[in-house]
């Protein structure tokens, strides 16, 4: 990893961190209030969700994946020059995750939910999110499954020792989740090992946090003015 950054890199990396760390961990406690059933929905991972447990839920989802693309760019400009390849291979594979998801939560929260509470769903079907028969919960996890390749070519820009093995070994045991979540459509209970991702994915966030805190910035030479 190189020794030193920009300052508007270290506050983009750090910030953006930070963020994805309090968004994802809002999704995280929306969802297991959801699967207790203290949203309306009965309970259970394959029930629809209520209107508020859309809001719930996909509010944070949406901001996430806007932090995670800037963090993604933040690793890349962080990267040695024989690493970036991986990092530039990470903010492709970020890009197309927040584009999913984007569209996706958008969509539900401006559109489907509004008619979903009033009781007008005739000629929305296609766009109810019903998990593991739906086609948008399809178009999610396509989604996040972009988003652990994402981290899984992350994980190859930290090579140290202390705080990057720790960060190399979330972000590739986010990244290792993959088809956990890519073939839930077909077997279902992969989706409580796929629930890792509520420890995995904070704690990658976090320790890059941390890692942007500490590492140091380039001094810009002093303006003078002339004589």
């Amino acid at each position: 990893m190189v020794s030193e950054i920009s300052p508007s890199t270290r506050a983009a990396g750090f910030w953006s961190a930070v963020l994805a760390t309090v968004f994802s961990l809002a999704y995280v406690f929306g969802q297991i209030a959801e699967w207790l059933g203290w949203m309306g929905s009965g309970g259970g991972a394959e029930n629809p969700s209520t209107p508020i447990g859309l809001f719930v839920l996909l509010t944070p989802s949406l901001f996430l994946g806007p932090a995670f693309l800037v963090l993604a760019v933040s690793i890349h400009r962080l990267a040695p020059p024989d690493r970036r390849v991986w990092s530039h291979a990470a903010v492709a594979f970020a890009t197309v995750y927040t584009a999913l998801i984007s569209i996706n939560y958008y969509v539900q929260l401006t559109w489907v939910a509004p008619r979903l509470a009033a009781g007008r769903t005739e000629g929305i079907e296609l766009f109810l999110f019903t998990p593991f028969d739906s086609f948008l919960y399809a178009v999610d996890i396509l989604g996040y499954s972009f988003m652990s390749a994402a981290t899984l070519f992350a994980a190859r820009v930290f090579t140290g020792r202390g705080l990057e093995r720790v960060v190399r070994l979330f972000l590739t045991a986010n990244g290792l989740l993959l088809p956990f979540i890519a073939l839930q459509m077909y077997v279902h209970w992969l989706l409580w090992i796929a629930a890792l991702w509520a420890v995995t994915f904070p704690g990658s966030t976090w320790s890059l946090a941390i890692l942007f805190r500490r590492t140091a910035t380039t001094q810009s030479p002093p303006v003078t003015s002339g004589a």
